[in-house]
């Protein structure tokens, strides 16, 4: 099968398109809509277990980890349902990572692949999300994005921006917190 031939290949085309990396972590409705539009089936899919047989190729793998871990954020916003696929989007980078399946990709690949580390209210899976993005140098908001995600978690065990979305009482430090500029994600 040539990588054109593969099916993971879709999702990663529209994902990785030129122009694309701008409107990655920007709440916006239009690429909300057009997520919801070119992977939104595709989502379905894998949230169902139609693609685990992805898990077995690194590029398959990272487009499992956009699919089960990014396009959830976009297709439900403010809404706990945009992490209910997070375990999922963990164990195929787990998984990833024991086989050595990342050091086949390309750097913002890999940030992608690692991405449900950085996403994890876990502080040693935070650390390791560090030390891995540490290794990638063609984007150094990828490590700032990492360490500041690690910086919450050590200081409050959760990302308190979540707190809202999944029903969970929010501490008066969380709260304060919440205030600062910068404090969500």
């Amino acid at each position: 099968m040539s990588f054109s031939d593969a099916p993971w290949e879709r999702v990663l085309d529209f994902w990785f398109a030129p122009g694309m990396a701008p409107r990655w972590f920007v709440k916006d409705a239009a690429f909300d809509a057009e997520v919801r539009e070119r992977l939104g089936a595709d989502y379905e899919a894998a949230l169902e277990g139609r693609y685990e047989r992805w898990a077995a190729d690194s590029r398959g793998c990272v487009a499992l980890c956009v699919l089960l871990d990014q396009v959830p954020r976009n297709l439900y916003r403010d809404d706990p349902r945009a992490f209910a696929s997070d375990a999922r989007a963990l164990a195929v980078t787990r998984q990833a990572l024991a086989e050595g399946l990342d050091r086949a990709l390309g750097q913002a690949e890999r940030a992608f692949l690692y991405m449900p580390l950085e996403h994890a209210e876990d502080l040693e899976l935070q650390e390791l999300c560090v030390r891995l993005m540490a290794e990638l140098d063609e984007d150094p908001q990828w490590l700032d994005y990492a360490r500041r995600h690690r910086e919450v978690i050590a200081r409050f065990g959760r990302f308190p921006h979540r707190n809202a979305v999944l029903g969970r009482a929010s501490s008066e430090e969380e709260v304060a917190f919440l205030q600062q500029e910068g404090s969500s994600f």
